[in-house]
């Protein structure tokens, strides 16, 4: 690479970092005149890299946006930071696919741009990169649960979101029935490798919940509506997973703060309620001044002993509650179903046996 060409990139490099950058800056930076620098600036407007030239006393250049994506000049921090966000990403399943002409989604976004950036990576980021990707662990395998929806879907109800417009949308629901519907959208959640959108169906009224991936098509329709005040998707999202139609209901009461207790079971698996403690538990000693805090510390610790949270759960199979019933260390009753009671013996006489059981000799 010649020196000039160098240092148009160089250039481009600065530019990039945002902000006004004046001509005398940048032929410090540059180690060439002012005249150079404009000149250098001419190539970058020759190759449709979008550079604005700003007038005044603290005047200079800096770059605009353009109908495209300028090359981009990233460092090696920055580089490795790009890439383990796109592939972490993409094992969550919270990228957006790129469709092919046909409408269907052969590959995500993600891995085209991963590839490019991984494709001209020096061999020694090449090799950190390696070396961070064979130390991390994911929570679910490639490609498992996740279903990122297509770009222009995301990206429509995005803008709808922003400017509170209503979309009308294609929407194939699990049973495989297609529909069409006016949806006056509130926000995007993404969770567990989905994207969601929740707003309101002006046609009944209702508050809905749709997954972006079942999605065919959005497209935003002229006029605006009001956003109500104190809406939260995202936790309007999980209520709804923990309270979606299941097989089994399953009511629980766990001896413990709602906190400790959502730290385990989170919005979108259980409803955690704390009930009311019962009456005296919190109630102050009278005692001299020496003695307060050692009384508090006491009329806590009885007011935890007797507080107890309701816990509702909504799920397909019982098998796996169990194991998470005694991750909370926690006391426990169960007041439905019945069937839960034997998973629960079960479970706890294979880890006595286990316990007891010595290893066998080599």
């Amino acid at each position: 690479m010649s020196r000039p060409i160098a240092r148009v990139l160089a250039l481009l490099e600065i530019l990039q970092s945002g902000g006004i950058q004046t001509v005398a800056h940048l032929a410090d930076r540059l180690d060439v005149d002012e005249r150079t620098v404009r000149r250098y600036v001419g190539h970058l407007l020759d190759l449709d890299v979008p550079v604005e030239s700003v007038r005044g006393r603290h005047g200079g250049y800096r770059l605009g946006s353009g109908y495209r994506m300028p090359p981009l000049m990233l460092s090696d921090d920055e580089a490795l930071a790009v890439l383990l966000g796109l592939i972490a990403g993409r094992r969550a399943g919270l990228m957006p696919a790129a469709g092919t002409a046909s409408g269907t989604a052969s590959e995500t976004a993600s891995e085209t741009a991963a590839a490019k950036i991984r494709r001209v990576l020096p061999d020694r980021l090449a090799g950190r990169l390696d070396a961070v990707l064979g130390s991390l662990a994911f929570t679910s395998p490639p490609g498992g649960s996740a279903a990122a929806p297509e770009t222009g879907v995301l990206l429509s109800i995005a803008d709808a979101v922003r400017h509170h417009r209503p979309i009308l949308i294609r929407y194939a629901g699990a049973d495989g029935r297609r529909s069409e519907r006016t949806l006056h959208p509130y926000g995007l959640v993404a969770h567990s490798g989905r994207w969601y959108v929740r707003g309101v169906d002006p046609a009944i009224g209702e508050d809905r919940t749709f997954r972006l991936d079942r999605i065919t098509s959005a497209r935003v329709l002229p006029g605006a509506f009001e956003r109500p005040a104190g809406i939260d998707p995202a936790e309007d999202v999980l209520t709804g997973l923990a309270t979606a139609p299941y097989r089994h209901e399953v009511t629980l009461r766990v001896r413990g703060r709602a906190e400790e207790i959502r730290a385990r079971l989170p919005a979108g698996i259980a409803i955690v309620e704390e009930t009311t403690p019962e009456s005296g538990a919190d109630t102050e000693p009278d005692t001299g001044t020496d003695e307060v805090a050692d009384a508090d510390a006491d009329a806590d610790a009885d007011a935890d002993a007797g507080r107890w949270s309701r816990v509702e759960i909504r799920a397909e199979r019982l098998d796996w509650l169990p194991a998470v019933l005694a991750s909370l260390d926690l006391p426990f009753v169960i007041e439905r179903p019945g069937e839960l009671r034997d998973l629960v013996e079960a479970f706890a006489s294979r880890l006595v046996e286990s316990a007891r059981r010595t290893a066998p000799r080599v």
